[in-house]
């Protein structure tokens, strides 16, 4: 991969922050390179000494990967744009866009014999820490996919998905994920704070419980079932606090809120045909 010509087209902040994963793993800057319409965008990105221009068309027509991370409201016009030069050279494409499917992504490309990657990412990508979903159609080879995952695995967790109509769960899931954690942490520091904590210390308290329990649960070999028993005296402050979240019925708040937002994904995609 290390002399592939990867392109990215719109670089937004998802786009640098997998250029700058790559350049952290020693993905020479030379191979990279980088498109947007605003210049002076652009102009901010010249500190990483990565190739840069305006036009999408010589990006593409340099590229062996073209990464489509433009928004989806304009991919469609961009793909239109550049169609002619993907079919001629024909190098892995890339689209990170929400609700375009593989069959939308085909048609604006003119063609169905094109490796083609549809993917998830999510935004703690932008510190390293992302959780990314893929999903190849049957024209790519066992190299091309290694490639992608490599790009995105310089940002965070990998991981291949068996249907592509999975792509709207894992938008409900990693992709809306990082907001409802958010969420729960936002209100549990506002709870600790009318129960009489500073907010300074109520934030540094939640961040670091939430930071703790997310590493305990990466690198445990136990479940979070039984983590969570494992914080749960019989007759304790924990186990009261959970029994009030389950007759709360927030289990199913939170299946039913993942729905929603995998209903509105599939919406989208509908919407962009």
């Amino acid at each position: 991969m290390q002399n592939s010509i990867i392109s990215f087209i719109g670089a937004g902040n998802m786009a640098i922050s997998l250029i700058q994963g790559l350049l952290k793993k020693n993905y020479p800057a030379k191979n990279i390179w980088a498109t947007n319409t605003n210049v002076e965008r652009l102009n901010k990105l010249k500190n990483l000494n990565i190739n840069l221009t305006t036009d999408n068309r010589y990006a593409a027509q340099m590229a062996n990967i073209v990464v489509l991370t433009v928004k989806p409201q304009i991919l469609k016009n961009v793909t239109l744009e550049i169609a002619d030069l993907i079919q001629e050279k024909k190098p892995l494409v890339i689209s990170i866009a929400v609700g375009i499917n593989l069959k939308s992504l085909e048609l604006y490309l003119s063609s169905k014999a094109l490796p083609v990657i549809r993917c998830m990412p999510n935004i703690p990508a932008l510190i390293g820490c992302g959780a990314t979903a893929l999903f190849a159609n049957l024209n790519c080879s066992i190299p091309q996919k290694n490639a992608a995952e490599s790009i995105f695995r310089s940002v965070g967790t990998v991981v291949w998905l068996p249907k592509e109509e999975q792509i709207e769960v894992v938008a409900a899931l990693s992709g809306s994920g990082p907001a409802y954690f958010f969420l729960f942490i936002e209100a549990l520091e506002e709870a600790a704070v009318e129960l009489g904590l500073s907010k300074e210390i109520a934030n540094s308290l939640t961040l670091q419980t939430a930071l703790g329990s997310a590493r305990m649960a990466i690198e445990s070999k136990k479940s979070l079932a039984e983590l969570r028993h494992q914080v749960t005296s019989p007759g304790g402050t924990t186990e009261r606090a959970l029994e009030f979240l389950k007759t709360s019925h927030l289990p199913d708040i939170v299946k039913k809120a993942l729905k929603e937002a995998q209903n509105r994904a599939e919406k989208l995609s509908k919407d962009f045909k």
